[in-house]
């Protein structure tokens, strides 16, 4: 299934621009940046509960915010690009 990870941490300290760079190192485990703060992944359901639980431990619940956008395995009518960037084939070959 296509989720949508998106996140806002609060940088105003060193000890939150360090848990913006491991929150970001852990999506890009598991997914493609598609923006600043914005993941697209293809997960199943254990490795999307395991990448929660990871997220879930880096974050402050008191100055960060995190969310998971469910889309489901249809996700291709769900998404629309306009604009610069132009948008991948969420499971096909990716080269890096």
């Amino acid at each position: 299934m296509l989720v949508l990870i998106t996140y806002d941490v609060c940088t105003s300290d060193t000890a939150g621009r360090k848990r913006l760079r491991k929150i970001a190192k852990e999506c890009v485990n598991y997914g493609q940046r598609v923006q600043n703060s914005v993941f697209e992944c293809i997960l199943d359901a254990a490795q999307c509960r395991q990448l929660q639980h990871k997220l879930l431990g880096l974050m402050d619940e008191k100055q960060d915010s995190l969310r998971f956008y469910y889309l489901g395995n249809k996700y291709q009518t769900k998404v629309e690009h306009f604009g610069i960037k132009q948008s991948y084939e969420a499971e096909g070959i990716l080269m890096v």
